[in-house]
């Protein structure tokens, strides 16, 4: 495993991460149990969870399992879900941010987050309030580092611009999505991330699994897969090309003598600006079979002829809407 600087700050983290979405949703805490051990006993640090996933059980779980190895790990966690019927248990106030903040340390039993993050812009709430309530997080030693997901490259400005002029804790990390099927971050947010050393820790890198070559076209789900249960995200992913486009990296994945999914992982590890890609393992192999490839790298010919594929596709699929 390689570590890599969190933006411009002295915080390295693992190039591949944990995503627990699934602890206490898919998966149960014994079968999270074996998914932690593997990917902390492969070399990964960054372990990535949110106060909503499973209704707050990911964070319990992962209280339940870390114990003495919390000191391992870079513990990341998101507010501003909807987390209660009060009118506010949800966004990016002071108040809603103090409340979630200590719930959160309750579940995952630590005195403090590594890197806590607003899960997504919160239009309803001004900036300021938001950052100076996080920053008082950062000096009552709560948290450590703060970030940001979900945000377009303005929201993203907005707010170090805020941070600048009143000497607050800034934002060090965004999390957002990234694959071989959504690269729209490519267009503002990884110039403005390099310009302004911010870390990048980028979820979904396998397109939600469609780039692993597991569902295909003109034929049924797989049973037990997210796409079976109707998930609305991967739905839509599906109407960009997605399923050709993993047919399409094939070829060039088996050059390389790689599989699908280990080509997809690579090919955004590969990419400028990304510090981290989180794996959101539901089971054992999603860890084992990505560790055996994490350390490959795409040259520039490889990245070039990638890039040709998709032009094609989006080429294709844009011919396709005009007739």
């Amino acid at each position: 495993m390689e570590y890599r600087r969190l933006g411009r700050t002295g915080l390295k983290v693992s190039e591949v991460s944990l995503g627990t979405m699934a602890f206490g949703r898919w998966i149960d805490e014994q079968a999270s149990a074996t998914i932690l051990d593997l990917a902390l006993d492969h070399g990964i640090n960054l372990v990535d969870t949110a106060n909503v996933y499973g209704a707050g059980e990911s964070e319990r779980i992962l209280g339940n399992l870390l114990k003495e190895r919390r000191q391992d790990i870079v513990l990341a966690t998101k507010v501003h879900g909807r987390v209660g019927e009060g009118v506010n248990d949800s966004g990016q106030s002071r108040y809603h941010i103090f409340k979630a903040v200590e719930d959160s340390l309750k579940r995952l039993k630590t005195d403090y987050l590594d890197l806590y993050q607003v899960h997504r812009f919160d239009p309803n709430t001004p900036l300021d309030e938001t950052l100076r309530a996080l920053d008082d997080l950062v000096r009552q030693g709560k948290v450590r580092y703060i970030g940001a997901s979900n945000f377009a490259a303005w929201q993203l400005a907005k707010a170090h611009g805020i941070s600048a002029l009143h000497s607050l804790h800034r934002f060090e990390s965004l999390q957002p999505e990234y694959s071989l099927i959504s690269r729209e971050i490519e267009q503002e947010i990884i110039p403005f991330v390099q310009s302004e050393n911010v870390g990048v820790i980028v979820y979904s890198p396998l397109g939600r699994g469609i780039l692993s070559g597991k569902y295909r076209a003109g034929e049924a789900p797989p049973e037990g897969s997210r796409l079976a249960a109707g998930e609305q995200r991967l739905e839509e992913l599906l109407k960009k090309n997605a399923i050709k486009l993993a047919e399409a990296i094939k070829p060039l994945a088996q050059e390389r003598g790689l599989t699908q999914a280990q080509y997809a992982l690579s090919w955004v590890l590969s990419r400028p600006g990304i510090t981290s890609a989180i794996l959101g393992a539901s089971k054992p192999e999603h860890i084992t079979e990505a560790a055996k490839s994490w350390h490959e790298r795409l040259s520039e010919e490889e990245l070039a002829k990638v890039d040709e594929v998709t032009a094609r596709l989006q080429i294709a699929k844009e011919a396709a809407v005009v007739n």
